[in-house]
């Protein structure tokens, strides 16, 4: 017994150590720097804690200049972040999609309340009836998404599982069909964010204009203000050359998000600090095609208005007009103060939140900046990092315990602990739990599999009445084991 113990204890060690050389690696932003020095400092200084950052791109206009820097790296082999590299700017582009509609209403080629049917004539629902400014303002009673029944709910919690893009294959046809499936709600009028709403108004105004989304905000918007960078990825293909690569703040790498339904709402377009310097420039000076859209239109709530896209929030003496983006492995945003002629944008390549970075810069005190809006739900990143990392240890060493064990049995837990091991490893937020935790349940299961293997020579291949249910069920369990980890895996 003497002996067995210590050769548990050994063997606990060993895998401990060689935990600690594998556990997962936080996102710490670097220490480079590119573009102005001196934005470059304000911006670090901004940070306030760098963990959770890998890389970010900042612009600042001020008194109609822009100045732009890159801090930390854009990828993990360490390639400084430059001002002129492409991050995704996820819901950024709702405030483009705003500034279409005011730019096409000025152009007298819609008026932002025509009804969608009459804006998109092949909608034929319930929701043909909202205008296209309850559209920009997130006030047309539709909800957040709209996935063609439960399979589709299940893709999209499989994406944000796996960590792979939960809009992959919704195109133009698929908003269309889900703006003829909705009814708005009793809450029409009211302000309730969603991503489905306004990329119906992408599409509808598109279709107005007989081109696609793309061609019509490239036309519009992009071209007449010189952002040559900013590109809407539809598939893999139309990825940036040089881009950013985005993951979680615990470290993990994540997919880009491209496709075509959902690119008004903020799925697939990339820009960087450079391009969207000159349209925050260009915005505050009134000049950009459709800057009346961040005229502050319709109530949130006590502190914040909004107008076709853009969100205008009181931070105590400060008044900024704003959008900010989210998509699975980038952080985006864009405030604007007309009282003191300054804008910024602050891209980041993880998914802790930039937005106190950029109220700072903008001079909103600290109290007024906040501390951001961590990666969300935590508690189930953290949720996860603890349960599965402790979880397959415990359950093999309960079973290695067992009076009544065979082989096989033996083999499925072993391989459980460990594969429960890599999905903490790739799954749990690293960012809010301590890393040293998962060494310890490598440790855990290590000493587990370790005692199951001083049972070996005395039992069984197959306990049981029925030897190939059993092989069966140990087989299934298995697979799914494997399954779990690949889908997780880079």
């Amino acid at each position: 017994m003497r002996r067995t113990t210590v050769i548990i204890s050994v063997v606990a060690l060993i895998a401990g150590l060689a935990g600690i050389a594998l556990m997962p690696r936080v996102a710490r932003l670097g220490a480079q720097t590119t573009g102005d020095a001196d934005l470059a400092g304000a911006a670090r200084a901004a940070v306030r804690d760098p963990s959770g950052h890998r890389g970010l791109a900042v612009a600042l206009v001020e008194n109609g200049r822009i100045r732009t820097a890159g801090l930390g790296d854009r990828d993990r082999t360490g390639q400084p972040v430059e001002p002129g590299t492409s991050f995704e700017i996820g819901s950024v582009t709702k405030a483009l999609t705003g500034m279409l509609l005011a730019d096409q209403a000025a152009a007298g080629v819609v008026r932002p309340d025509d009804p969608l049917g009459a804006t998109w004539p092949t909608v034929t629902g319930p929701a043909r009836d909202v205008t296209l400014a309850e559209l920009a303002s997130h006030r047309a009673g539709l909800p957040r998404l709209a996935p063609d029944g439960i399979l589709g709910w299940a893709r999209i919690l499989w994406s944000n599982v796996s960590g792979g893009n939960p809009y992959a294959g919704q195109d133009t046809d698929a908003i269309r069909s889900a703006a003829d499936r909705v009814t708005p709600d009793d809450e029409r009028g009211e302000v309730h964010y969603s991503n489905l709403g306004p990329s119906v108004l992408g599409h509808a105004l598109a279709a107005r204009a007989g081109v696609a989304y793309a061609d019509l905000l490239r036309a519009r918007l992009l071209q007449p203000l010189g952002m040559d960078a900013t590109v809407i990825a539809t598939q893999a293909d139309d990825l940036p050359a040089g881009r950013a690569h985005g993951g979680r703040a615990s470290g993990r790498p994540l997919d880009t998000w491209s496709g075509v339904g959902y690119a008004p709402a903020g799925v697939g377009p990339w820009s960087t600090a450079e391009d969207l310097g000159r349209l925050a420039a260009a915005t505050l000076a009134g000049t950009a095609p459709g800057a009346d859209a961040t005229t502050a239109r319709f109530r949130e709530d006590e502190n914040t208005h909004i107008g076709y896209g853009w969100f205008t929030t009181r931070h105590g003496d400060h008044e900024v007009v704003w959008h900010n983006g989210a998509t699975g492995g980038f952080r985006s945003y864009i405030g604007l103060e007309r009282a003191t002629g300054r804008a910024v944008v602050v891209l980041g390549n993880t998914d802790k939140g930039v937005e106190p970075i950029g109220l700072r810069l903008l001079g909103v005190p600290e109290k007024e900046a906040g501390a951001g809006t961590p990666p969300a739900p935590v508690w189930i990143g953290a949720g996860l990092a603890v349960a599965f990392t402790f979880l397959g240890g415990l359950s093999l060493l309960g079973t290695a315990r067992r009076r009544e064990l065979d082989r096989v049995t033996v083999v499925a837990a072993v391989v459980w602990a460990f594969a429960y091991l890599g999905l903490a490893h790739r799954m749990g937020d690293w960012s809010v739990v301590p890393v040293w935790l998962w060494p310890l349940g490598a440790g855990l299961s290590a000493a587990a599999a370790t005692l199951a293997v001083t049972r070996w020579s005395a039992l069984p291949v197959v306990d049981a009445r029925v030897p190939w249910r059993r092989l069966l069920s140990v087989a299934s369990s298995l697979l799914a084991a494997v399954l779990a980890v690949a889908a997780v895996s880079d």
